[in-house]
């Protein structure tokens, strides 16, 4: 495998602290971002995110920004709010009045938009506002190096969630495909990964810390990752399944027994393990916060940074 011409980096993942799954491919002549996107969960375990979430988030956000300030490309893979920028964007979200100048002037791939409901078809027509003519459907198209598929499911098939557009890169021979939200939940879309041949894949691995994964989706999701670690050199799972220490787990149980590297976006890209989201109480407990702090930065009247140096659990080991 020769990746030298083509770069990737994750600029977004649970792992690195924040939900979504964004990252940045570089070949010789294009620059790709794909999903845009990044939030904190707005509630979980009955908590809004710990001001250590929301600088870490911050910085995940600002580090997509300025991959698309020289990108030629954006994809978005489904519009749920991790992944693409928003009109109404909540304070910890991507909000496209942020977006750099220029950006409605990027080449920008999008899935079909026939069948959505209300809110994701509200977010389609803000960014075909922003693109214009810039924006195109791409489900089953190849355009030079990229390639999309056909609408898969977001986790199982038939699901309340809809479904994702995935993504293949080529140059000289290295393929790279992005398969956001897939969950490993359908072996139908597993299998039209592995025909694709790639040597690197990035994919939202299952929701495990969800009460309505049971052993049957666990079992599935697992074979599913064993065949794909064992066709392809590297393995990235990410999102969904890095929002519970129950995800990290699982996935380190796998890694030790796979064939291929398979790890998480933090991993791949040497950077310490960011569980935010799945530590959120543990921030609380050992990082209190006072009342109201939210509703003071959301009007800008408090910097969320000094969290970063009052320690809590942002690494795994």
């Amino acid at each position: 495998m020769d990746m030298s011409k083509m770069d990737i980096e994750i600029l977004n993942a649970e792992s690195l602290g924040a939900r979504g799954l964004c990252c940045r491919v570089t070949l010789p002549d294009r620059r790709i971002v794909i999903d845009p996107g990044v939030a904190l969960g707005y509630v979980r375990h009955g908590l809004a995110p710990h001001p250590r979430q929301v600088a870490v988030g911050r910085r995940c956000r600002d580090r997509i920004l300025r991959a698309l300030r020289d990108a030629t490309d954006v994809v978005y893979s489904h519009f749920h709010g991790d992944h693409v920028p928003l009109a109404d964007a909540n304070p910890y979200q991507m909000p496209i009045r942020s977006l750099p100048p220029g950006f409605g002037d990027l080449q920008a791939w999008c899935p079909s938009p026939d069948s959505l409901p209300e809110t994701m078809h509200r977010r389609y027509r803000d960014l075909a506002d922003l693109s214009g003519e810039h924006l195109h459907i791409a489900e089953g198209r190849s355009i030079g190096p990229l390639s999309f598929s056909q609408a898969v499911p977001h986790g199982l098939p038939g699901g309340p969630t809809g479904t994702v557009m995935m993504t293949r890169i080529e140059a000289d021979g290295a393929v790279f495909v992005h398969a956001s939200d897939i969950q490993l939940l359908d072996d139908a879309t597993v299998d039209a990964i592995i025909e694709w041949r790639p040597d690197i894949v990035l994919a939202g691995g299952p929701p495990l810390y969800l009460g309505r994964i049971g052993d049957a989706d666990r079992d599935r999701a697992r074979r599913n990752a064993e065949r794909l670690a064992g066709r392809i050199g590297t393995v990235i799972l990410d999102h969904h399944l890095m929002r519970s220490r129950d995800g990290a787990a699982w996935l380190d149980a796998l890694s030790a027994s796979a064939s291929g590297r398979l790890c998480c976006a933090a991993d791949f890209m040497g950077l310490p393990r960011r569980l935010l989201e799945a530590d959120r109480v543990r921030l609380y407990e050992e990082a209190p916060v006072p009342d109201r702090w939210h509703d003071d930065y959301a009007a800008g009247r408090v910097d969320p940074d000094p969290y970063l140096e009052r320690g809590g659990p942002d690494e795994s080991g």
